[in-house]
């Protein structure tokens, strides 16, 4: 626990890079699998050519452009990071359809449990291995997943050379937009006005 929040911090080496979540948040953002500069930083998005700070910063989730070595202080703004596959590589490209299927159940009960409004998948590779679809579209999704909102975000990776800067910013503003509105209340009946 620190200052009263639970933050996932895994042990950091060329490994593992480390989640930062907690509970209630209103978007986790959700990488395919860290890279090996970042899990060897410790830091997320910490390669130089990577333009998630810098799009997050603009598309209005932080009021400055975070550094990745304080990529902790996400947390403030209500924002987490996580992945969908632990084990860090060069591309995600190395990574193998059995890693996906391994990481599904215990990737959907991780989102359940820290109960963010939104999951960002950076990317559609992640959200189509876990969702079991080919056919994946920008923006939000109809289904849920682990009991939040599903958006796939164009994935910020320098060597996503299909999406320039503004076009990103765009993409993630729509979400920013999303994730300010007024949560709806979520009520639960009691069981006997639920028959």
């Amino acid at each position: 626990m620190t200052g009263g929040h639970d933050i996932t911090r895994e042990r950091v080496g060329a490994e593992h890079l480390p989640d930062l979540l907690t509970e209630g948040l209103d978007v986790v953002f959700c990488g395919i699998n860290p890279a090996l500069s970042a899990a060897g930083a410790g830091h997320h998005f910490s390669a130089g050519s990577n333009r998630f700070w810098r799009v997050i910063h603009r598309a209005g989730f932080t009021p400055v452009e975070i550094r990745p070595e304080n990529d902790r202080t996400i947390l403030q703004h209500r924002c987490g990071l996580t992945a969908v596959v632990a084990r860090p590589t060069a591309q995600a490209a190395q990574l193998s359809a059995e890693e996906f299927t391994a990481a599904a159940v215990p990737f959907e009960g991780k989102i359940r449990h820290y109960a963010p409004r939104f999951v960002a998948f950076l990317g559609k590779a992640a959200y189509a291995a876990l969702s079991h679809s080919r056919e994946i579209a920008w923006g939000p999704q109809a289904a849920l997943f682990g009991g939040a909102a599903v958006w796939v975000l164009p994935n910020p990776s320098g060597r996503n050379r299909a999406f320039r800067l503004d076009q990103l910013v765009s993409a993630y503003r729509h979400l920013h937009r999303a994730a300010s509105a007024r949560p709806i209340a979520r009520v639960t009946l009691p069981a006997e006005t639920r028959r």
